[in-house]
């Protein structure tokens, strides 16, 4: 038997070698994942491994020290207030995207709609869709997604939803630009975490992204902001006079994001805004009907 201080201590030096950014953070995690226990508070029930879950532990630490995904090692990521699978297949949703959805959340209550509708574009495993289906009161939201592989873990994600008596997500697999064009000109939001990495910025991405995230989320054109246009063409056609936009972009693109859509008219009250750690994240505009 080996304590479980010392397995945690080892497994944390080993994860900071590797270049994780959290490695007591990830260590615990693993930890809780291959014990199989339900959170890491319940951490504090256990004293020692045996040499089973020892080699389980172990296995996982020098996966995540290879720079696979935390999420994909333990087959699921919290969000605000909801948890999401995720795996192979389907971009991994990051804290940032928090923001996105806090500004959403917020301006539905400040616009005081009581049975807004809402359209998630790019959605991946359907982060926002289900985040502001859990959030906001009597909101009707739908989902899209250009990519059959993410799509199948949104449909996971909404059978256990819709199982667990959530509200439900309408999902639809296809195209931002082509999206939904029954509900043209009736929607009150329309949010996107598009992909926004320029194809001359494949140094930047960490490991995590380059080597496990699908590409079709990630690319989009040399200056990153291919798929936003995408999105903002969509947003217009879908958007009721008034209705709002919210779109995440790279802490690179404070300043091209919101010129994009000052330059193309029709949206007033374009700006920018910062996630919880102070970095330029996403731009918001009201859309006028010009």
């Amino acid at each position: 038997m080996t304590t479980l201080r010392t397995v945690l201590r080892d497994a944390t030096d080993r994860l900071a070698q590797a270049g994780v950014d959290s490695p007591e953070h990830d260590a615990r995690a693993l930890a809780v994942h291959a014990l199989g226990l339900l959170r890491p508070s319940d951490l504090l029930l256990v004293d020692s491994l045996d040499a089973d879950a020892r080699r389980a532990f172990d296995d996982l630490v020098e996966r995540r020290a290879s720079r696979v995904p935390l999420q994909h090692l333990t087959g699921s990521v919290g969000f605000r207030y909801i948890e999401l699978e995720v795996g192979p297949g389907v971009f991994v949703p990051r804290p940032e995207t928090e923001s996105v959805v806090q500004w959403a959340v917020d301006a539905a209550k400040a616009e005081g709609w009581t049975a807004p509708l809402m359209v998630d574009l790019c959605a991946g495993s359907g982060t926002i869709a289900f985040a502001l289906a859990n959030e906001v009161p009597g909101a009707t939201v739908h989902a899209v997604e250009r990519d059959p592989d993410a799509l199948t873990w949104t449909r996971r994600n909404a059978a256990h939803r819709v199982k667990a008596g959530d509200p439900e997500v309408l999902l639809h697999l296809g195209s931002a630009q082509d999206a939904l064009p029954e509900l043209d000109g009736t929607v009150d939001l329309v949010a996107s975490n598009p992909p926004y990495v320029a194809t001359t910025e494949a140094h930047i991405p960490d490991p995590e992204v380059i080597d496990h995230d699908p590409g079709i989320a990630l690319w989009a054109g040399e200056d990153g902001l291919d798929v936003i246009r995408l999105v903002e063409q969509a947003a217009r056609r879908l958007l009721k006079r008034g209705g709002l936009l919210v779109v995440e972009h790279s802490d690179r693109q404070g300043v091209t994001a919101p010129a994009f859509f000052r330059e193309v008219g029709g949206w007033a009250e374009v700006a920018d805004h910062q996630d919880l750690a102070g970095r330029d994240r996403f731009v918001t505009a009201r859309w006028t009907g010009a």
